[in-house]
């Protein structure tokens, strides 16, 4: 089923490119725009990205000490990445180029295993982490037509891990090269933007690696890939600045945007005090990580009130101590999952279906998820597809998004509303909402993870599952606007109680054992209220019953959490944004004499627990340093890290680089 699922996230990808050139979308170009597509220059510098599917073969041997080893190992998956070139077109129509590209793997760990072999002695994994290439490209055009074959050099780089008899794990890096051929079509739709289908076939020279037990590994390794992309031509103005003539993020239609986002967080802290430190800690030496995403949003018009929204993602990097230590986590950023290479991801791929009930109308601005036009105000909103639940609820104006506000998990989020997802923040769902001009009704199913902490779904749809309801009612206080909206969510999932993990001691504290179907609920109370147009404050109160473990955000039962937000006009900066908030997070009964038992949940166990709440102070300030780019200077104060007073006080400095269009 999973795999059933990315090969729809493919097609879909597809669909939204492919869609972005149909009749019915080029019927809707301005007369400027068709006139520049039939005229379209391939001439010239070009960039863009790509998504496809890679269907591989590996031939593997492994040999030590205690005996040896072979397999043949067929892997495949999602992959993504980017491309930049150069063509040149002749009178005739001959189009000689150059092209270079790297490819990311899925960030499912199966969709870049290679091969995994064991002897007695020695357990072997070889992943690759990127493909590139470098290549030459010849090709006909017609028009606004090209067709093309291409071949060159290929290079991939991989990591070899080797779990030992001794229990010790060993890793080592390696680059292989080879060579890539291959063939497309390419089509322009716009002035300057074409999309373009290609397949791939890379092979690569045989690879070997020698361990210190002794073990020696050596594998052939072949690519075959399907994808999709979409390129934008750069031209230049005359002169001697670099400077482009058109804005690159223009998408010369009304029928689809394209939005685009990058962020650079870097976070560490000095040493803290601590008694004592279990799997889940924060590491008390002093530490520095990063963490890198780069996002692109293309969303088109299908048809009257019909939209489709796709979001390719290239995700790296790695939290403090690996994402654990901290209910209320320092980095928003920082998902479950460790990525020492860039992994792609097809983060939100849905339909919107929007109907209009007349009357008085609202302009919608553009956005990452939203396309600009108008739409009446008494509306019913239908979304199907893949995205985070919190794309849809809970919507705060002041502290929303950790790549460009608050970065702690329980400020820009609700602390104890456990919502479904996978270790990324997403998951598949329906939703609807009506719209009213005073209030808006939502409500929402969302698959759950088949158990905590996974980036597996559990297929029992309705059976399993999220419930989420919200009602945001609008309102004017000192003519300034406001929004209150209180959220009701039921999970019914496959998880463990923490009560009868306690109580039974044959289970060890492994509260997998105690895994059965299981409700659990909780509610949300979230304000914000703006003080002038320059000051906002806002607040969250949720709750969840802390019976059960927590199956997909942190471990944390109640917070509570209140802050401002102020815009730099009085000191000449209006573009700059000072915030400055406070929350306080809590846990269960049975959830905290869990943990003080030793037990271990998504991010938190010390191994015993002195247990305090967890209050967080977190202040920043975001300069503006263009239209398009921010630096972003924060501070968090964390005392009693995991609810735990025997543990520091911990200041978290960290640095945030986001540049977007």
């Amino acid at each position: 089923m999973i795999r059933s699922n990315r090969a729809r996230e493919m097609i879909g990808a597809g669909a939204v490119i492919v869609s972005l050139a149909s009749p019915a979308a080029a019927a809707d170009l301005t007369v400027k725009s068709r006139v520049a597509q039939a005229v379209f220059d391939w001439t010239g510098l070009y960039v863009g990205v790509h998504a496809g599917y890679t269907r591989d073969h590996a031939q593997a041997t492994l040999t030590d000490p205690t005996g040896a080893v072979s397999a043949g190992s067929p892997f495949s998956g999602l992959t993504g990445g980017v491309q930049a070139g150069y063509n040149w077109v002749t009178r005739s129509g001959l189009l000689l180029g150059l092209e270079g590209d790297f490819s990311f793997p899925n960030y499912l760990t199966s969709n870049h295993t290679v091969a995994m072999l064991g002897t007695p002695g020695s357990n072997v994994s070889e992943l690759w982490d990127y493909v590139a290439t470098a290549r030459g490209r010849v090709g006909y055009v017609r028009g606004d037509w090209l067709l093309y074959a291409t071949g060159g050099l290929a290079w991939t780089g991989g990591r070899f891990l080797n779990s030992n008899a001794a229990g010790d794990t060993e890793k080592l890096l390696t680059t292989r090269l080879g060579w890539a051929a291959g063939a497309g079509i390419e089509r322009s739709f716009a002035p300057h933007w074409s999309w373009r289908l290609e397949y791939l076939y890379s092979h690569f020279e045989n690879g070997g690696v020698r361990f210190s037990n002794g073990a020696s590994y050596n594998s052939q390794l072949d690519f075959q890939t399907l994808r999709v992309g979409l390129n934008r031509k750069l031209d230049f103005a005359d002169g001697p600045e670099l400077k482009l003539k058109n804005d690159p993020s223009d998408t010369e239609s009304d029928r689809w945007e394209i939005h685009g986002q990058a962020t650079v967080i870097g976070q560490g802290y000095p040493a803290f005090r601590a008694a004592y430190t279990g799997p889940n800690s924060l590491t008390p030496a002093r530490q520095f990580q990063q963490t890198w995403s780069n996002s692109l949003y293309l969303n088109a018009r299908l048809w009257d009130g019909g939209e489709v929204y796709y979001n390719p993602e290239l995700l790296q990097g790695f939290g403090l101590s690996n994402t654990v230590g901290i209910g209320g986590f320092s980095n928003g950023e920082a998902q479950k999952s460790d990525f020492p290479y860039p992994h792609y991801n097809t983060s939100r791929l849905f339909l919107r279906q929007t109907f209009g009930f007349g009357g008085e109308q609202e302009l919608l601005g553009s956005g990452q998820l939203q396309l600009s036009g108008k739409q009446d105000i008494s509306r019913l909103t239908f979304q199907i597809g893949k995205f985070a639940v919190l794309d849809v609820f809970d919507g705060n104006a002041y502290a929303k998004d950790a790549r460009k506000d608050f970065m702690n998990w329980s400020v820009w989020a609700p602390g104890a509303f456990d919502y479904a997802a996978d270790k990324l923040g997403l998951t598949y769902g329906a939703t609807a909402e009506l719209n009213q001009k005073n209030w808006a009704l939502r409500t929402g199913y969302f698959m759950v993870g088949a158990e905590s902490n996974s980036n597996s779904f559990d297929q029992r749809v309705f059976r399993r599952g999220s419930y989420v309801v919200e009602l945001e009612t609008r309102y004017q206080l000192f003519s300034q606007p406001g929004h209150l909206r209180t959220i009701g969510w039921f999970n019914n999932s496959f998880s463990g109680s923490y009560r009868e993990t306690l109580d039974n001691p044959a289970v060890n504290l492994d509260i997998s054992q105690t895994r059965r179907g299981r409700s659990k609920y909780g509610y949300v109370v979230s304000f914000d209220q703006a003080l002038s147009d320059d000051v906002g404050l806002f607040g969250r109160w949720s709750w969840n019953d802390g019976k059960t473990e927590i199956m997909a955000f942190t471990d944390i039962d109640t917070s509570l959490s209140l802050g401002s937000s102020i815009k730099g006009t009085r000191w000449g900066r209006p573009d700059d944004t000072i915030g400055i908030a406070g929350v306080s997070n809590g846990l269960s009964r049975d959830h905290r004499a869990f943990l003080a038992a030793g037990g271990l949940g998504p991010l938190i166990g010390d191994g015993a627990l002195n247990y305090r709440r967890e209050t967080i102070i977190e202040a920043y300030y975001s300069y503006s340093i263009s239209k398009y780019l921010t630096f972003t200077a924060d501070y968090q104060f964390v005392n009693n890290p995991a609810y735990n007073a025997d543990r520091g006080p911990v200041s978290i400095f960290s640095g945030r680089l986001h540049g977007d269009f």
